[in-house]
């Protein structure tokens, strides 16, 4: 896989900021590959790159159009082609993380090859995996859960290898989503490899390394989500984890897209995962609770997470608004 920046992040007409959590991962991890974002008429969100035509985003050094969505279904709008096919003609290779594919796209095929560039689907990795094998492996590894889906296991992933890496520390992001790979430049996308070959591509993508480097796998999906718990299971064995730590989106009540499947509770959600992560490692631990608290002031914030941390035991914290010390304290015991 080869990804060409700067960016131009295409958000189209999005309404939900979730919706863009490709573009806006990138934005805020690796601001410096992000020329800017082009929206159509009715968006309502943003990455917070500067908006910009297609048009000034290559005359300012824009060598990408990356489709930041992140839509159910995963399927390209008909109302975007020409808005690929514009990039396009303006010398943009395409970079795409959804599920259906650019390359299947007939006219975007043919106007790519005319001029000259690529199309990125990194959503669909060409390698062949093998199935797992659940051998113990050198190194140390830490995986991040979920009680739902899109609860910050990736924002929460590059806070601790940062920190890690801030304090002195061996850390290696791990991404297994597509909006990790395109920050990260490299990784796996999981929802996408054969069910048979989840744990064993997690096992290639988090090798034997040094006793004291920390593997940082970024987590999918979660085990509490009927639709996606397949995904999370696969990832858990194969990351082989030495240290879990659950994620959280604070206020939200039902699993997310599902209004009939209520919010697990963090009890629940450790319980279920420690049973499951121990058939490829006996020892896991769960190191900390990371809370996406946007939905509630600071103050709000801080008392719900001296709660839970005193009700469990655990480090609790928001990575964004505290940071993650008291996380990477744990870490140190391990």
């Amino acid at each position: 896989m080869v990804l060409t920046p700067p960016y131009l992040l295409f958000i189209g007409n999005a309404t939900d900021p979730l919706s863009i959590k490709m573009a806006k991962s990138v934005a805020d991890w690796n601001p410096a590959a992000c020329v800017g974002e082009y929206r159509l008429p009715g968006c309502e969100v943003t990455t917070g790159c500067a908006p910009m035509s297609i048009e000034q985003a290559a005359e300012a050094g824009a060598k990408s159009l990356v489709l930041g969505f992140a839509n159910s279904g995963g399927f390209i709008d008909e109302s975007w082609v020409p808005t690929i096919i514009e990039a396009i003609e303006a010398g943009m290779h395409v970079v795409s993380g959804l599920h259906e594919k650019l390359t299947d796209i007939p006219s975007v095929v043919a106007a790519a090859q005319k001029q000259g560039v690529t199309l990125t689907d990194i959503r669909h990795p060409t390698t062949r995996f093998k199935t797992g094998k659940g051998i113990k492996r050198t190194g140390k590894r830490l995986l991040t859960v979920g009680t739902d889906c899109s609860v910050g296991k990736m924002y929460t992933s590059m806070c601790l290898v940062n920190a890690l890496k801030a304090a002195g520390h061996k850390a290696t992001f791990r991404a297994t989503g597509q909006s990790g790979i395109l920050v990260a430049g490299e990784g796996v996308a999981i929802d996408c490899v054969v069910a048979d070959f989840i744990s064993g591509a997690v096992e290639s993508l988090s090798p034997d390394n040094d006793d004291d480097h920390w593997d940082i796998i970024e987590g999918q999906g979660s085990l509490s989500h009927p639709a996606f718990a397949g995904v999370s299971l696969g990832l858990l064995h194969g990351s082989q984890p030495d240290a879990l730590i659950i994620c959280h989106a604070l206020s939200r009540t039902h699993m997310r897209g599902l209004p009939h499947y209520p919010q697990p509770t963090l009890e629940t959600v450790i319980d279920m995962t420690i049973n499951a992560a121990k058939l490829t490692n006996p020892g896991v631990k769960v190191a900390g609770i990371a809370v996406n608290t946007a939905s509630v002031n600071e103050d709000e914030a801080r008392e719900y997470c001296a709660t839970t941390s005193a009700r469990l035991g655990l480090p609790c914290t928001d990575p964004l608004r505290f940071g993650v010390e008291n996380i990477i304290k744990a870490l140190s015991c391990l």
